[in-house]
């Protein structure tokens, strides 16, 4: 087993082990006094894990009340939200009693904010099943939901009690799913680890997936635990997000994955960095070649006019500006505020 500690203002661990889907009650009962647990998940995850998780919970005496909800991202709003506010109220779930969410990052997002605002704040814990939410978005207590004006724009910071993450569960995703969080695994290298760059181009990530996590949490873990309100250094997470999430609005929130859109977003970023003498010469050729490897897009029939209108709403906006992360290099990143009615002149170059 591979442990991560994370020193958020409240602290946790993240544990790595093929298999520890059959402990999580285990760590249920040794990180809470909980009574009642409800697990959250989804119609494509539910079928595969739930009754593996559901039947030690109840053999370790928790009573367990599931909530399955439609997979994909479109179920990711405030109307999910209240039918899960309904399932916790009718089972009688109270502040000591928890959730797990059991699914990949949306699932992590909607049960950590429904955890985050019931009964102003209940403990959860994550066992994230995709790629993505396995080296990113269970880690760091990010929570919310998206509006039809765009994504994640309601939300709150709220910290899981722990992290199981099981990378036996990749076994059964389809191979979109993992090119999906291939796309957030690129970033780190990216913004933080130009070695870690450098083996994802030479190796195959897949077959060193254990490593290939715990290295992106580690980074992910480091950021947070120096920023976790995102004041600062951790908006170097959100590399490639700005135009990825304005792209994934456009393309209305599941034609094309959150993991995709982002690869786009770092492609189109790396370009114009180097095409303003701010990037290193050659990042974008790596990048590109990076991503084909791994049968990310770089590129998108969208228009940089209609991608910039729709980054007006992201959350990153302050005003007429938003905080952009740039590369000085692979592996070297940083932030700079760019006016909206220079951004599309930024990215054309």
């Amino acid at each position: 087993m591979k442990t991560v500690h994370v020193s958020t203002g409240k602290p946790y661990d993240i544990f790595i082990e093929r298999g520890i889907l059959g402990s999580a009650a285990q760590y249920a009962k040794s990180l809470s006094s909980a009574e009642k647990i409800t697990i959250v998940s989804d119609t494509n995850v539910a079928p595969l894990y739930l009754e593996a998780l559901k039947n030690p919970l109840e053999n370790a005496g928790f009573e367990v009340n599931s909530f399955v909800y439609e997979a994909g991202e479109k179920s990711k709003h405030l109307g999910t939200i209240a039918e899960i506010y309904n399932s916790l109220a009718d089972f009688k779930m109270t502040r000591k009693d928890i959730i797990i969410a059991l699914g990949g990052g949306v699932c992590g997002d909607m049960a950590g904010f429904a955890a985050a605002s019931y009964l102003r704040g209940i403990d959860f814990i994550q066992i994230p099943t995709s790629l993505l939410s396995q080296v990113d978005s269970s880690v760091g207590g990010k929570t919310g939901v998206d509006l039809p004006q765009g994504k994640n724009l309601v939300g709150a910071f709220h910290q899981p009690i722990a992290v199981l993450i099981d990378p036996d569960m990749l076994k059964t995703l389809p191979e979109e799913f993992i090119t999906d969080g291939m796309g957030e695994v690129i970033k780190y290298g990216c913004i933080k680890d130009a070695e870690f760059f450098e083996f994802l181009e030479n190796e195959n990530a897949l077959e060193n997936i254990e490593s290939v996590i715990e290295t992106c949490v580690k980074i992910k873990r480091d950021v947070v635990s120096r920023d976790e309100r995102e004041k600062g250094e951790r908006m170097l997470l959100n590399f490639g997000h700005t135009l990825g999430h304005a792209i994934e609005k456009l393309t209305g929130y599941g034609e094309i994955t959150h993991g995709m859109a982002v690869a786009i977003g770092m492609a189109m970023i790396a370009k114009a960095g180097e095409k303003n003498g701010i990037t290193e010469a050659g990042a974008y050729e790596r990048i590109v070649r990076l991503c084909k490897k791994y049968n990310l897009p770089v590129e998108t029939s969208l228009g940089v006019h209609e991608i910039v209108e729709a980054a007006r709403s992201d959350k990153k906006s302050a005003g007429g500006s938003v905080n952009l992360v740039l590369l000085k290099k692979i592996g070297e990143s940083f932030t700079r505020k760019i006016e909206f009615d220079k951004l599309e002149e930024f990215i054309q170059s």
